[in-house]
């Protein structure tokens, strides 16, 4: 053999061989094969990966998608916040409704009362438990007296 020839027999022997080293870190990769029973007894745990073989890196955005993911999100909370404050107000509303019907109801029942004013207060020292229980006292220059 030749020189020249040596030096292409070299260069062919180191391809084969660095072929051979991929293919061995091909086949090294997991191949999906039917897993039996663990030792353990737990067919619910998945076998763990390594941690040098989980991807770390993730691709980068853009800053065009950056400003867009950011106009994105201030738009949902300002659209959040607006929603809140409509609930907000509409609680407040149905508050203030209840509260005035609850005063114009207790009015009402006032204006439609049956009042007798009892001028002799002996009257009171006769009376039973039950009926003094019924007294109530009331401002007589609003109410209506029969």
């Amino acid at each position: 053999m030749s020189k020249p020839e040596a030096e292409t027999m070299d260069a062919a022997s180191v391809e084969t061989t660095s072929q051979k080293k991929a293919s061995s870190k091909k086949s090294k990769l997991p191949v999906n094969v039917p897993r039996g029973q663990p030792k353990s007894k737990r067919p619910w745990k998945t076998p763990k990966q390594k941690f040098s073989t989980i991807k770390k890196t993730v691709n980068r955005l853009s800053f065009e998608k950056k400003v867009a993911l950011r106009d994105e999100l201030r738009y949902i909370k300002e659209k959040s916040k607006e929603i809140k404050s409509q609930r907000k107000e509409a609680a407040v509303q149905r508050h203030q409704r209840r509260v005035e019907n609850a005063e114009r109801r207790l009015a009402n029942e006032r204006r439609s009362e049956i009042v007798q004013v009892i001028k002799n207060p002996s009257k009171i020292k006769r009376m039973k438990k039950k009926q003094m229980r019924m007294i109530e006292k009331r401002d007589i220059s609003q109410v209506k007296v029969v």
